[in-house]
């Protein structure tokens, strides 16, 4: 009998969330980095095993929106719950919970959700502080089910996979038996460059850039992309460029990498950069850059 579910990944920034969705589903499918906020917009996971097919909604991280773009990234988030069977709260195994997890758990209480927590980041910590931040959470919530993992490793993603298969219910597939994200090829290609200028640039550059995919030709052997990459200020243009573009092919040469291995074929990458002043508080330019309403 097949069975299914929505489970919703949800925690604060920086957590892990996006390493521990790419882990279960067993392919890269969110971009990750060191950086808090990589994560943007709702992006779905999805692992077919056996009978069972796991739908996981990776959400961004939940802090305090200060301009049009955090808000639509936490309106997304909270919204994660609404349409989910069960929900895995993914917290950091070496802290107690604070008030975005409170938040998220009368969130999954208000909705009548299951929920499993994963405490990540286990391979930091001593297990006498693993204990006390175990129950801590026992204290404020009953969970389905407490596991310890760690997400960059692997550890425990086996043990969170089998709880999380008890959130599934019984029910036909909604997606292919192939498939592992809902994300178009260009969709993929614009996150796998942003990836590459957070994990390339520093200061406080990456939080104002935008990757838009102009043309997308696949041919069998080749594939041809155009992206413009938007910052805020022409300061921040010269940094992503760099001293005669090096900064700018280190991150067409990362990207491509990676784009060849998701495409299959080589890829002729050719970046631009442009400015458009203060983007994120636009609701118009939000709209554009595909944020748009929750």
């Amino acid at each position: 009998m097949k069975r299914t579910g929505f489970l919703a990944v949800m925690g604060r920034p920086n957590v892990g969330k996006s390493t521990l969705v790419n882990r279960m589903v067993g392919q890269k499918v969110a971009i990750v980095s060191p950086k808090p906020q990589t994560t943007r917009g709702r992006i779905l996971g999805i692992r077919t095993e056996g009978e069972d097919q796991y739908v996981f909604i990776d959400t961004p991280g939940i802090f305090a929106g200060q301009n049009p773009l955090g808000q639509y990234m936490v309106r997304t988030a909270r919204s994660a719950v609404n349409d989910c069977d069960g929900a895995i709260l993914v917290a950091d195994a070496g802290f107690d919970p604070g008030d975005i997890e409170r938040g998220l758990i009368g969130a999954f209480r208000k909705a009548g959700i299951p929920a499993v927590l994963a405490l990540n980041k286990i391979d930091r910590i001593r297990r006498e502080r693993l204990a006390q931040t175990i129950a801590a959470y026992a204290a404020l919530h009953s969970f389905a089910a407490v596991v310890p993992v760690c997400a960059k490793s692997g550890k425990g993603v086996d043990e969170l996979l089998e709880e999380c298969g008890q959130l599934l219910h019984e029910g036909d597939w909604i997606f292919e038996e192939d498939m592992m994200t809902d994300q178009s090829a260009r969709q993929m290609a614009a996150e796998i460059i942003r990836e590459k200028i957070l994990r390339t640039v520093n200061r406080e550059v990456p939080h104002g850039i935008a990757v838009v995919i102009e043309a997308f030709d696949e041919e069998p052997q080749l594939t041809s992309i155009r992206a413009e990459i938007f910052c805020e200020k022409e300061s921040h243009k010269g940094i992503l460029v760099g001293k005669n573009g090096e900064t700018l092919k280190r991150i067409g040469s990362y990207a491509r990498d990676d784009l060849e291995r998701l495409l299959g074929t080589q890829v002729y990458l050719n970046l631009w950069v442009k400015v458009k002043e203060n983007w994120r508080e636009s609701l118009k330019d939000l709209r554009s850059f595909g944020y748009g309403e929750i």
